[in-house]
């Protein structure tokens, strides 16, 4: 048959996102893939130059996604398919345009972990976050805040002359526009992503690309690629140097053979053919390759222990193989970050497909007979020159502009677009996609004010980035102008004048909550906790008396009602922490995170077994932080039994 491009919905088990937090995200960024300042003594130069080439404070300006539950039901999900005679891929272009499925006909293989439902997780730098297919990771290290986002779609022309879709978006941590082509020659087996990642600034920007490809593992899978060395990270803030595969008494090749969450990120030489493969017994699997501006590999385990296999189940349905991720990137490691200078691209090209090799050697003692071994299976499934070629191909065709649109993504790249006027060909940012959150922005950029709002709300997301901290500068100074100025001067560090501009808004704000609430935070981050318990017990007061009915409106009331509740019992304040739980709505204290909240409040309260009863009659915290142990520490206050495993969830075994 020949390639084609359609549409298509999925029905699978889904739990809704909810609506953004619309509390903005001034919270230092808590990081598991952090080193600490002795760990990078010895590094090569150039990693420990992009460990420190501008880190996230925060997550600024996107949104925060936590008011998903766990009650899932069945639900249609649009998908793009893309199928020839040999492969099809399923796309979710709602979704990041994360491949949820890729399936090799011939054998009838599924090639990659295929979630069996969608479930958000606390994964992503921004919350929600799923598991399972091929992800495209863009931004900085971590899941990208675009997981759970829309990326508009389209078909365009592709360099075999058949169609390929084209995912593009505007990545907003870094501002920088981005790419991805998928097609599919007629008779191939393996899928083609071309991806060009574009600067259309006038400075360099830290660069961040990791492709997460989750595959189906068991005690007889191993992971290959052409490496003798990796660097070890094991969530302890250090980088160790490690071989490969045997490492502390165990070949971590197999990812069941680790006990604990850890990645590998291999030593690639320069020279190398760069791919990485996950096989079964029979050795047959999946095979990454890539053009060489890709350099990185790496494998990541959730271990065989207790942990890993509980946080595995947390993100699909017990019962369900577990999986391990092969990854690809533009540095050694994810802790990295690349310059792009101004007004350049990053661009390459990735296959993914089907491999098969003869077992004997790939599951042998000899570590070099086995990637020897894979690496020929691959070159004689993909030559290295073929993939060199569809990647000059593809370039020819990076700038045509797309036909047949098949989703819409969001509308802050058509912003960016007609601030700074950017000509960025085969990547469209029309005008017409400017929605509701971006309008008051559009104002700003073309009459100089920030409008008030046309009705009670609480305020839209705010813009950080310096060119719209400009323009909030010289605006007047109306509270909610004030408001968002504080906002982008905290982003870019300056934290006493943000505090100033807050203050200034509160002298004439209708609104009080929102500029009371970011005074609290800030009186938190400098130690001041009595004043900030003050402050947060003043903003959710007010908000009780502003707030509407509406899903926005329950949401400000839960995560201002959370802060002010964890700020009230840091300084021993039980009984207005109390008054602040008795104002969230109903339906919020029925769900999981209020239910461990009452625990805590019980415990402060001196009623103990209250608390315990919180336990026995169960619950569940959707947005649970990934390696938190916050349900295990309130646990422990309440009695010395162990943990009951429903309630489990450290890292380690």
């Amino acid at each position: 048959m020949a390639t084609s491009v359609r549409r298509a919905q999925l029905t699978l088990p889904v739990a809704p996102l909810g609506p953004e937090n619309p509390l903005p995200g001034l919270r230092t960024l808590d990081q598991v893939h952090e080193l600490d300042d002795r760990a990078r003594e010895g590094l090569p130069r150039d990693m420990k130059r992009q460990i420190g080439n501008a880190p996230l404070r925060t997550t600024l300006p996107v949104r925060t996604l936590d008011g998903y539950g766990r009650e899932r039901a069945a639900t249609e999900v649009e998908s793009i398919v893309i199928e020839n005679d040999r492969l099809r891929a399923t796309v979710l272009p709602g979704l990041g345009g994360r491949i949820h499925s890729l399936h090799h006909k011939p054998t009838g293989r599924e090639l990659v972990y295929r979630n069996p439902v969608l479930q958000p997780a606390d994964f992503a730098l921004n919350g929600a976050w799923y598991s399972g297919g091929i992800e495209w990771n863009i931004g900085a290290t971590g899941h990208t805040t675009l997981t759970c986002a829309p990326l508009h779609a389209a078909v365009v022309p592709a360099p075999d002359g058949g169609e390929m879709v084209r995912l593009w978006e505007w990545e907003r941590l870094r501002d920088l526009p981005f790419q991805v082509d998928l097609w599919l020659p007629a008779d191939s087996d393996f899928l083609y992503v071309g991806v060009r990642v574009r600067n259309p600034h006038e400075r360099p920007v830290p660069a961040y690309w990791w492709s997460n490809i989750a595959v189906p593992e068991d005690e007889h899978t191993r992971v290959l690629a052409p490496a003798d060395e990796a660097w070890y990270f094991g969530y302890e803030r250090s980088l160790a140097r490690v071989p490969v595969p045997h490492f502390d008494g165990a070949d971590r090749t197999y990812p069941t053979r680790s006990e604990d969450p850890a990645d590998y990120f291999y030593e690639v030489p320069g020279e190398s053919r760069k791919w990485i493969a996950s096989l079964d017994r029979a050795g047959q699997g999946l095979v990454q390759t890539s053009t060489d501006r890709l350099r990185g590999r790496k494998l990541f385990v959730w271990g065989a222990g207790a942990g890993g296999r509980r946080w595995q189940e947390w993100l699909t349905e017990p019962g369900t193989g577990g999986y391990a991720e092969i990854q690809a990137g533009l540095a050694r490691t994810q802790l990295e970050h690349v310059p792009l200078d101004p007004g350049a691209d990053f661009s390459w090209l990735e296959a993914y497909g089907p491999l098969s090799a003869d077992p004997a050697p790939v599951h042998g003692d000899d570590w070099a007979a086995a990637r020897t071994e894979a690496a020929r299976a691959l070159d004689e499934a993909l030559p290295r020159a073929s993939v060199e070629a569809a990647y000059t191909a593809w370039l020819a065709h990076a700038d045509q502009e797309p036909g047949e649109l098949l989703h819409t993504g969001s509308g802050w790249g058509a912003l960016e677009v007609l601030r700074g006027g950017h000509k960025l060909p085969g990547t469209p940012f029309p005008e017409s996609l400017i929605g509701e959150q971006q309008r008051p922005w559009l104002e700003l950029l073309r009459s100089g004010v920030f409008p008030a709002p046309r009705k009670v709300v609480p305020p839209g997301p705010s813009l950080v980035a310096p060119h719209w901290r400009d323009m909030l500068e010289t605006a007047p100074a109306e509270p909610l102008t004030e408001y968002h100025l504080g906002v982008a001067q905290w982003h870019a560090g300056d934290l006493a004048q943000a505090v100033r501009s807050w203050e200034r808004g509160l002298q004439l704000a209708p609104s009080r909550w929102p500029l009371l609430r970011n005074l609290a935070l800030a009186d938190c981050a400098a130690g001041h906790g009595e004043r900030a318990a003050d402050l947060y017990a003043a903003a959710f007061a007010d908000l009780c008396e502003e707030r509407r009915d509406g899903e926005h409106w329950t949401a400000a009331t839960a995560a201002l009602g959370r802060e002010a509740i964890d700020a009230l019992l840091a300084e021993g304040r039980t009984a207005e922490a109390r008054t602040v739980w008795e104002g969230l709505r109903p339906a919020t204290r029925t769900t999981g995170r209020f239910r461990l909240i009452e625990a805590r409040l019980l415990v402060a309260e001196g009623d103990r077994e209250a608390a315990r009863a919180v336990f026995d009659a169960g619950f569940e915290v959707a947005d649970l932080r990934e390696g938190s142990t916050e349900v295990s520490d309130v646990w422990a206050t309440i009695t010395d039994e162990p943990v009951p495993g429903a309630y489990d969830f450290r890292r380690l075994s």
